[in-house]
């Protein structure tokens, strides 16, 4: 396997302007994925070189420099007058001890600052302008305040199409990329919204039992109740070094892990670290962030699923159309073959949400459980065949049926346990999950038939109860749309493991149960393509 490397640009030292000298103080505050230096209001550096608060800084020691944006301290008890503290990410990057001697001064604006500026006006950018801009936010050149008027800029003045592929490439070109020495590597993605849909963790046992490679790397929950790697922590570790998770791909032709440790389209993380508090989720940004972490991490063949329904995060065919053409357009000039799957998001796949529930259906989907939540099964039953007919000795239209037989002969299991043991296997019973234990149940407030599910509110339940931070945490539903209910019957049940997040929970779903009740006409239909 090799990789490249991508290093941010070097800003170098002007002769003539001198460096001025502090102790280094680490502090310990997580700034997420910006650098914080911390300054005393008495610090003679400070007063001498006319620092402001939130103005940017260079720091130096031992060869490496950051740039960070300055907090003013009036308290010694957090920095000294003749010390210079950094966040714990920027501390970590120095890579020095503390009370090490650093060297600062004022910092040269990023040398992309102008393409920013035209941005911000509206201007339509070049190639170069989103190398440029790209190299500087992974080089956390950028403050937090800069990265937002990026964001906006790129959600309010929609990227055209064109843009969108310089600014996907730039993002792959700002880290590592993969490359495995084999023509053929799979990899799936939801464009996510919908709770419970642990897919992957499925189709990556199924076409790696049979032999395809799919090095999935994935990430944690940011607003969601579990992402993918937040699951798999439950059967497995998941921060691993990086050579060993290449080790185990190689022998067992796929992983499930964090993509922490990969550096992979480093950009994105930075961008989302706004992106996700904003609630910005343009379809440029969507794309960028998505194709670069797959072709970074060497896929040549992907599927894509994207959901749509009244809650998801796509809600009409036309919309999915649109979004689904951005996608390919943007896939064929990074060089890689994108199969497009629009599925039903009108309401969570599988029962449990939260990371111990979630983990227990997807075992219980590969051990044939008869308690396995079937659209779960089916759903990542379709995916995995769309992605074995990428396979060029598969005939279309049968990969469903080899994906169903790796399933039903215990071949996934196999492939799946044989993962969990290369990652560092963790014990974990399906039929007896440690689940939270204090819980309350949520009973339908009529009778009739369950018309409705809000994704977003089931998910917003879910987390406020603490998942996925909560392991135990989450929803675990009883009722799916078209079920009968009478009144009171048990429509979902709450699990946590604190008393205020139960009463979080509890507080959320009495306002708002997150289900409708109807006839059974009032079902919503959705038309899909499987």
């Amino acid at each position: 396997m090799h990789i490249e490397t991508s290093e941010p640009s070097q800003h170098p030292v002007p002769a003539a302007q001198s460096l001025s000298q502090l102790a280094l103080r680490r502090v310990a505050i997580d700034t997420w994925r910006e650098n914080v230096a911390y300054l005393h209001r008495d610090c003679a550096v400070y007063r001498a070189e006319g620092f402001q608060a939130l103005s940017k800084i260079e720091v130096r020691a031992n060869g490496r420099h950051i740039l960070a944006t300055v907090n003013v301290v009036d308290d010694d008890a957090i920095v000294g007058c003749n010390e210079l503290g950094l966040s714990k990410d920027a501390f970590a990057q120095l890579d020095v001890d503390n009370g090490h001697t650093v060297s600062v001064r004022q910092a040269e604006p990023p040398e992309s600052m102008g393409a920013l500026f035209r941005k911000i006006a509206g201007e339509r950018l070049t190639r170069a302008d989103y190398a440029a801009i790209v190299s500087d936010i992974a080089g956390l050149h950028y403050s937090k305040i800069e990265l937002t008027a990026f964001v906006v800029a790129c959600n309010r003045d929609e990227l055209d199409r064109e843009e969108v592929f310089f600014l996907t490439d730039a993002m792959v070109a700002s880290g590592r990329r993969l490359d495995w020495h084999e023509p053929l590597v799979v990899d799936k993605h939801c464009i996510g919204g919908i709770p419970g849909n642990r897919t992957t963790m499925l189709v990556v046992p199924i076409v790696a039992a049979h032999g395809m490679l799919c090095p999935k790397t994935s990430s944690r929950a940011i607003t969601s109740p579990a992402g993918t790697a937040d699951t798999m922590e439950v059967l497995a570790n998941v921060e691993l070094p990086f050579e060993q998770l290449a080790d185990i791909v190689r022998d067992y032709r796929g992983c499930l892990a964090w993509g922490g440790t990969a550096n992979l389209s480093p950009a994105d993380d930075v961008l989302i670290s706004v992106e996700r508090p904003l609630s910005i989720d343009s379809a440029g940004q969507m794309v960028a962030s998505i194709l670069s972490k797959k072709a970074a991490a060497g896929a040549t063949h992907l599927v894509l699923d994207i959901p749509i329904g009244p809650t998801a995060k796509v809600r009409s065919m036309p919309e999915a159309q649109r979004l689904r053409r951005l996608f390919e357009y943007v896939a064929r000039r990074m060089g890689m073959s994108l199969d497009v799957v629009i599925t039903d998001g009108r309401q969570p796949v599988g029962n449990g949400i939260g990371p111990v529930l979630e983990a227990r259906d997807v075992m219980r989907v590969l051990q044939n459980d008869p308690d396995a939540p079937n659209d779960l099964r089916q759903k990542a039953l379709r995916l995995a065949g769309r992605l074995i007919e990428c396979d060029p000795d598969v005939r279309g239209g049968d990969g469903y049926a080899i994906a169903r037989d790796i399933l039903d002969s215990g071949r996934a299991l196999k492939r799946m346990e044989e993962i969990i043991a290369a990652q560092g296997s963790k014990e974990f019973d399906h039929h007896h999950p440690q689940l939270g234990p204090l819980t309350f149940e949520v009973c339908a407030p009529a009778s009739g038939t369950v018309v409705g599910i809000d994704n977003y509110q089931i998910a917003r339940v879910a987390r406020l109860a603490g998942a996925p931070k909560v392991q135990g945490a989450g929803v675990d539903l009883m009722h799916k749309l078209g079920a009968t209910v009478t009144q009171g019957e048990v429509l979902y049940r709450v699990h946590a493991g604190f008393p205020a997040d139960l009463e979080f929970a509890r507080q959320a779903s009495a306002r708002d149960i997150g289900y409708r009740l109807g006839t059974a006409d009032a079902v919503p239909q959705v038309f899909v393509e499987f």
